[in-house]
């Protein structure tokens, strides 16, 4: 799986919002001619930046392109900044989540044969025509931790769960979460791929490196 950041600035913890920055599904349309067998996506697309029925046609265009290799990564989208710069909506965080339920819905009913109308509270289509199809109904990825929100979507909607969460002991208390989310949706936790977002500099101490991995 190949993944990029979904900004349209540089992120601040990485280096300055002036650094040079490409727009993602852009630069994912260009890999996906330039390889073969590597799943692509964003790691994660902002829920605020793409209307659902507009990011459900991207993906769908981008796994025709890549002969089935697209996933949807999603999240609620955070860094204000650029938000505030660009002129994009930036509502607060809960109804944020509630768009990045409601955009979940609506990619799923548009990957399926039902292209009638979506009504919810953040967003009402008309329509949900996609034509063409994916060739396989790209897996959704979802990034987080939050415990109440982000983990019960992830066990309803979620065939990949990336956690940012580098501390082997937090993280189990995180899978235990997650767990008990698959429960109450009747849902195997076995389902989902978790992945984890390790940011550690292996070169400083790679023994140490190496211990916290196999953790």
């Amino acid at each position: 799986m190949f993944t990029l950041a979904d900004h349209f600035f540089q992120m601040e913890n990485v280096g300055r919002a002036e650094d040079p920055f490409l727009e993602g599904y852009t630069s994912l349309g260009f890999l996906a001619a330039q390889t073969c067998t590597i799943d692509l996506t964003l790691l994660v697309t902002g829920v605020t930046y793409r209307y659902p029925g507009v990011l459900a046609k991207t993906v769908t265009t981008l796994d025709v392109l890549s002969q089935g290799r697209s996933m949807l990564g999603l999240g609620a989208a955070w860094y204000d900044r650029e938000h505030v710069a660009l002129s994009i909506p930036y509502p607060p965080l809960g109804a944020r989540f509630e768009m990045l339920e409601e955009t979940l819905q609506i990619c799923r009913q548009m990957w399926s044969d039902n292209d009638g109308p979506y009504h919810g509270k953040h967003y009402q289509l008309a329509e949900t025509i996609c034509v063409p199809q994916p060739i396989r109904r790209p897996p959704v990825l979802i990034g987080g931790d939050g415990e109440k929100k982000t983990l019960r979507l992830v066990a309803q909607y979620a065939d990949v769960w990336n956690s940012t969460t580098s501390d082997a002991d937090e993280l189990k208390h995180k899978i235990d979460v997650l767990n008990r989310h698959c429960d109450a949706v009747g849902r195997d936790p076995g389902e989902i791929r978790k992945t984890v977002g390790f940011l550690n500099d292996p070169f400083e101490d790679i023994d140490g490196y190496l211990k916290s991995v196999e953790r």
